[in-house]
């Protein structure tokens, strides 16, 4: 039995699409290449992953000389906030809050970063009104 598709990229999609996305578009090669000796893939393997994620869409191949030069067609930013909406969905009950709220009660944030949360909080306030 075929394993289910996911909805989000996995961790192994995830190290792929950050050479992509920090490097630019990248033969298989220059990705293998690019990961480095601590995160080193098989060609095929890095070849296959690259073929699903076209398949779902975050990449895009276009034939250069006798390379297929892959590119991103989802930035980094998208693809976090669909992990994000995924999350809240899937763990939260559909409720932003309940994320926040967990993150809150599990991580210890510095005081900088909770005065970032502030002032995002009281811009969205501006914006409702």
């Amino acid at each position: 039995m075929a394993r289910k598709k996911s909805p989000t990229l996995t961790d192994a999609e995830l190290r792929i699409m950050s050479v992509i996305w920090d490097s630019g578009p990248a033969t298989v090669s220059e990705v293998v290449e690019r990961l480095g000796p601590n995160n080193r893939l098989a060609y095929n393997t890095v070849l296959t992953t690259m073929r699903i994620l076209e398949q779902k869409g975050h990449l895009m191949r276009r034939k250069e000389g006798r390379a297929h030069v892959y590119v991103a067609r989802v930035t980094r930013d998208q693809a976090q906030r669909k992990a994000v909406r995924h999350m809240v969905s899937s763990f939260f009950n559909d409720s932003p809050e309940l994320l926040l709220l967990s993150v809150l009660e599990s991580e210890h944030l510095s005081a900088e970063e909770l005065q970032r949360l502030r002032d995002m909080i009281q811009q969205s306030e501006k914006r409702e009104k």
